[in-house]
């Protein structure tokens, strides 16, 4: 026990010193990205809080690499220092080096799904928000409940929050739809109900309208109208609508299901967010064959030579297998793979692929 203790530790501590420095790289080069994208009107006060804001999405999505070069790491030094030969020595086998590392990312991916993934969720929505009222002076939304679809889109002139029953699987076409206009700094001034509203462009394209003037001293129903068709202007872009919705990583995973529902009830294809799910619930195990695949190359001794080849073949196996769980997440989108086996095949087959390079070294 004493034993796995020590590589835990030495494990933990390595992979803090590599967290660390990725993500003073991450927060210089977003720093600069985030200064060369806005002008001087932004101070540098507001372009630091965006690069923080989106620092922790970034090192979300690296973690495998800082899995991998913390195993590379860990187990070159443990090589170097004859300490993997001395527990061989003493009748323990190369394996038994594993379990302290294998544990201690299993807690970690554990951990990172649990408390990481609402973080990296909130910051990602805070930075989107608050890059959109730096670039346009003014935020779009979009949120979806039980209760339906809801829709805000902002300009110099005011801010105009739609709200529909259903849309289609774009959001391009709302359907049983209400447009609530309000002015800069004010209440609101119209209101539009109409049977359903279809986004061109810089317009929604409304269908057997009705609108209701909301002044003050105006009776609203004795001067309303009726229009068979009807334009609103709009800011809102298919792309932006499907940006709104179609990020998983901006929901929290223990909304997501929740979410998922509210997407299907509201007419949208909810199978991205399901595959989302599942890579997520999946992220561990591939943590642990990160773990495993920098392993498998590194625990022999070093006087035997070739450890550069060998961390070489680690990273690029690693990345490897990154690239093919991309993959399968696009396939599992895509509807051309079943949304379990898109997420779990690939991170059981690289433990499997890992474990049997490690065995075959060893015993083999």
């Amino acid at each position: 026990m004493t034993l796995h203790f020590y590589f835990a530790r030495r494990f933990l501590w390595t992979f803090l010193g590599i967290f660390g420095v990725f993500f003073l790289f991450q927060v210089l080069l977003d720093l600069v990205e985030q200064i060369r994208r806005f002008d001087s009107s932004v101070s540098f006060g507001e372009v630091m809080r965006l690069t923080l804001l989106n620092t922790p999405d970034g090192m979300y999505q690296i973690l495998p690499l800082v899995m991998i070069l913390s195993s590379i790491a860990l187990f070159v030094s443990l090589a170097r220092s004859s300490e993997l030969v001395v527990t061989r020595a003493a009748g323990r086998s190369g394996l038994t080096a594993l379990v302290g590392p294998l544990v201690v990312a299993a807690i970690i991916g554990t951990l990172a799904v649990a408390m990481g993934n609402p973080i990296v969720a909130a910051t990602s929505k805070a930075y989107s928000d608050l890059r959109e009222t730096y670039r346009s002076g003014g935020t779009s939304a979009l949120s979806i409940g039980a209760e339906g679809l809801w829709l805000r889109q902002s300009d110099p002139r005011g801010q105009t929050v739609i709200r529909a029953a259903r849309a289609n699987p774009n959001g391009t076409v709302l359907y049983d739809v209400m447009f609530v206009a309000y002015a800069e700094g004010g209440g609101p001034v119209r209101r539009i109900e109409a049977e359903q509203a279809m986004l061109d462009s810089g317009e929604w394209r409304l269908r057997d309208a009705k609108v209701w003037p909301l002044i003050a001293g105006v009776n609203p129903e004795t001067n309303s109208e009726r229009h068979p068709t009807l334009t609103v202007p709009s800011t809102l872009t298919e792309d932006s609508i499907k940006d709104r919705f179609g990020q998983p990583s901006a929901i929290s995973v223990w909304e997501l299901r929740g979410f998922i529902t509210d997407l299907e009830n509201a007419g949208f294809s909810a199978r991205r967010h399901a595959v989302w799910l599942q890579m997520e619930m999946a992220r561990p195990v591939f943590l642990v064959a990160m773990v495993l695949i920098g392993a498998a190359f590194t625990m022999r001794h070093s006087r035997m030579g070739g450890t550069g080849i060998a961390v070489l073949s680690a990273v690029l196996l690693g990345f490897s297998l990154y690239y093919v769980r991309n993959f399968a997440q696009i396939l599992g989108e895509n509807g051309q793979l079943n949304v379990q086996a898109a997420a779990w095949v690939p991170p059981l087959a690289s433990i499997l692929l890992a474990l049997g390079l490690i065995l075959h070294r060893e015993d083999g």
